[in-house]
């Protein structure tokens, strides 16, 4: 196995030819560089080791992006065999590039009070004051002296945040009691020293032993458990998926107008409600505005919750939680979590979905922060304390709430004034048109004929009915998302299929809404069946 990093010391070699591609690198990334021509179908490869070179981990340029990791035995063997990458030398004349050096690696606190990962690019510097604001050297003097260009730094932030959330490495070594460092990558899922503290190879390295300081030495083993973990949260760097509303095949049964006007309305307000019966794919719809705004398809900007009525303030932003050894310890919640995430990567857009919003207490889970929901009152400026914590606390601009809300829930009906103010309310109604049918008919091979007859008439029929109730109305119509669930996979006929909706899914839905009126239920459940009984 290989101990030891490689890298090239003349940039400007591949520059030259290279420029734009280079540039676009990460420093860990081009540890090894070499192109070589006319080996695979005349085509132009790039060979990138992670600094890890015991992992096999490799990246190949001409596939897709960069850090696209992958197992390739031919490009191991020539990190492994001296006689084959000589050969590769010679055949690039890139040999006298290359140095061999030892890396070093360490661990840096920071306060996020004074400086966070979060308000810095990639690629940006920043310069360390080694003497503090008393005029003293900060502790383990030594390390900071030791530190050399191109050592490797994980980014640990304090109080509140108690979690790694980058990577750096050094750009210039201690000068004037200076020490240079250059952020090279951040992390959307952190990994946290509760965590860290779990792993017993970790137990005696210096962070773990006593994390009172700024600069602590990492074992290379330690470096690289650390870095796999954080890796492993991270998951592999995957191919963006773009999205469209207008060219995506699966879009939900809204009009393009009345879907543009909702992300309209959500860049402005920054939270939304989306309220209707049951079945009318208020999620679903959650999930594709997020896709639009965000251009994508990124699941890891998304979250999704349930509100119920114990969910509390504790489990939503902070709260104390009973350790093993008796004691009690203050973990930060889901919707913390997010924003901080979020804070690290400002000019992308997060999402976090609420569903049954309307089922918890807003007022009780939201808390002091339901005021710093509000769009105008986003940012650090308006930042507050917290109820568990001496920390201050603000939800970022590029995060955006929507809930979604069950209107036919009698019992949840009346919304309070707070949560109204705050949100806006667009009405998802149940959709029988064109689009509906075309699905049917396209993607699960209905007849155009079953669908008028067993489908499309019978609903808008019912609806109809149940929106003229006085006792119910349009809060209460079927929504067109139960009769999608259909897959020929099942074996099952269309009929028997559609049969088994209505009677066990429609009809107990009809009996709950005329509970004193059961002959009007079996007359509409006699008028769903018809004609089922004899396909």
């Amino acid at each position: 196995m290989i101990d030891k990093d490689y890298y090239f010391e003349n940039s400007d070699l591949l520059k030259d030819y290279y420029k734009e591609e280079f540039n676009n690198k990460g420093p860990e990334s081009y540890l090894i560089w070499i192109p070589f021509n006319d080996i695979v179908d005349k085509e132009m490869f790039f060979l990138f080791v992670q600094m890890k070179l015991s992992s096999k981990k490799y990246y190949d340029s001409t596939k897709n992006c960069p850090y696209k990791k992958y197992e390739n035995k031919i490009l191991w063997d020539l990190v492994v065999d001296e006689q084959l990458r000589e050969k590769y030398y010679k055949y690039c004349d890139l040999k006298s590039s290359i140095i061999k050096t030892t890396r070093q690696y360490c661990w840096l606190n920071s306060n996020p009070s004074i400086w966070s990962v979060d308000k810095l690019d990639i690629g940006q510097e920043i310069n360390y004051e080694t003497i503090n604001e008393r005029g003293n050297k900060r502790r383990i003097y030594k390390h900071f002296e030791a530190a050399k260009k191109g050592d490797l730094v994980f980014a640990y932030e304090s109080t509140p945040t108690k979690k790694i959330k980058g990577l750096y490495e050094i750009s210039k070594e201690l000068n004037n009691n200076e020490l240079n460092f250059r952020l090279i990558k951040k992390y959307k899922n952190m990994v946290s020293y509760e965590e860290l503290k779990e792993i017993n190879d970790l137990k005696n390295s210096e962070p773990m032993i006593n994390n009172q300081g700024s600069l602590f030495k990492l074992t290379q083993d330690e470096f690289e458990i650390i870095y796999d973990l954080i890796e492993e949260k991270n998951g592999k760097e995957k191919e963006k998926t773009p999205y469209d509303f207008k060219t995506d095949p699966d879009t939900p049964f809204l009009s393009e107008e009345k879907f543009y006007n909702i992300i309209e309305m959500l860049k402005r307000k920054k939270n939304i409600i989306l309220q209707g019966p049951p079945g009318v794919g208020k999620t679903f719809i959650a999930k594709k505005i997020a896709y639009q705004m965000m251009g994508e398809k990124n699941n890891e900007n998304i979250e999704m919750i349930q509100f119920h009525q114990s969910y509390s303030y504790e489990d939503f932003i902070q709260g104390y939680r009973p350790t093993e050894e008796g004691g009690f310890e203050l973990k930060n919640e889901v919707f913390y979590e997010f924003c901080e995430k979020a804070k690290g990567f400002p000019e992308e857009n997060f999402f976090f979905i609420i569903d049954e919003i309307n089922r918890g207490n807003m007022s009780k889970i939201f808390g002091e922060l339901m005021m710093l929901i509000e769009a105008d009152k986003r940012g650090p400026e308006n930042r507050v304390k917290i109820t568990y914590s001496e920390d201050y606390f603000y939800i970022p601009e590029n995060l955006y709430i929507i809930g979604t809300m069950n209107t036919a829930d009698r019992s949840l009906a009346i919304v309070d004034y707070a949560l109204r103010r705050r949100f806006a309310f667009i009405d998802i109604e149940p959709n029988f048109d064109n689009k509906f049918e075309n699905f049917l008919k396209d993607k699960k091979d209905f007849e155009y004929e079953f669908i008028q007859k067993h489908i499309k008439s019978k609903i808008i029929n019912l609806n109809t009915k149940i929106e003229n109730d006085n006792n119910l109305g349009k809060d209460y119509k079927i929504g067109h998302s139960y009769f999608c669930t259909y897959s020929s996979n099942n074996n099952n006929h269309k009929e028997k299929w559609l049969k088994e909706v209505y009677e066990y899914e429609i009809v107990p839905l009809l009996e709950e809404m005329w509970f004193d009126e059961q002959e009007q239920c079996k007359e509409e459940k006699k008028k769903l069946l018809e004609g089922l009984d004899e396909q």
